[in-house]
């Protein structure tokens, strides 16, 4: 890496930027994410531009007596990390037990590090960290897909005196595959005695969102039943 930069150097060094910043666009906006295109793109050049900027100033600097601030340039490149984490954050959505936006927040965050090695100099080392931040994203998506996953879900049931008891609706949902982690149950009595019963399960990926639409159907349709709730947390 040299600090005297001609206006080639800038120009290539941004323009591999720009095409980093699109190549992972791209993907994440086939995907349906929120940081798309236009996001990454900008974020791969500003990190460029930090560290072109900073290159600039230590050439400027270059011979100065003063090292301190020959040091302090580098600052820079540390703030734009820093502030990316704010924005990764931003991408980051939890709602109850679902949490999405983590692949999207480490998304930003590589693309500006490849932005940062780019500006500086080290196209080889933003090429290669370029490649391997690809092909997970979209080869190991992929065989992520392949692999078996567990889920969370929860069952809720309502139902009178004459319906299923605590212990009916646990055998049933072994029986269905789902393994019950928590339960809450609720009792009254206004005016006749009734229950509520909120199960935390966990099954497998696939065919444990059937059996558990299965099971719904079945409590439906048992006398004493008032209602049957079912929450998935696909992502």
């Amino acid at each position: 890496m040299t600090n005297a930069l001609g206006w080639g150097d800038v120009a290539l060094r941004l323009a591999l930027a720009v095409l980093v910043g699109a190549v992972f666009g791209l993907d994440r906006s086939g995907h349906g994410h929120e940081a798309g295109l236009r996001t990454t793109l900008l974020v791969c050049v500003a990190a460029a531009l930090a560290m072109l900027q900073a290159n600039w100033i230590l050439a400027a600097m270059q011979g100065s007596w003063n090292s301190v601030f020959r040091l302090d340039v580098m600052r820079l490149p540390l703030g734009i990390l820093s502030g990316m984490g704010f924005i990764g954050a931003g991408a980051i959505i939890r709602r109850g037990e679902l949490v999405r936006g983590l692949t999207t927040a480490a998304t930003l965050w590589i693309v500006t590090v490849i932005g940062l090695c780019l500006g500086g100099g080290q196209i080889g080392l933003g090429l290669v960290g370029a490649v391997i931040g690809y092909l997970a994203l979209s080869v190991l998506g992929w065989v992520e897909a392949f692999v078996p996953q567990e889920r969370r879900g929860t069952l809720t049931v309502a139902a009178n005196a004459d319906g299923p008891s605590e212990d009916a609706v646990r055998s049933m949902l072994r029986a269905a595959g789902l393994r019950v982690e928590s339960f809450k149950l609720t009792h009254w009595r206004d005016p006749e005695p009734r229950h509520q019963v909120e199960y935390e399960v966990k099954y497998r990926r696939g065919g444990g969102v059937d059996a558990a639409l299965r099971l719904v159907d079945d409590l439906v349709g048992r006398p004493g039943v008032a209602s049957v709730h079912w929450r998935c947390f696909e992502t």
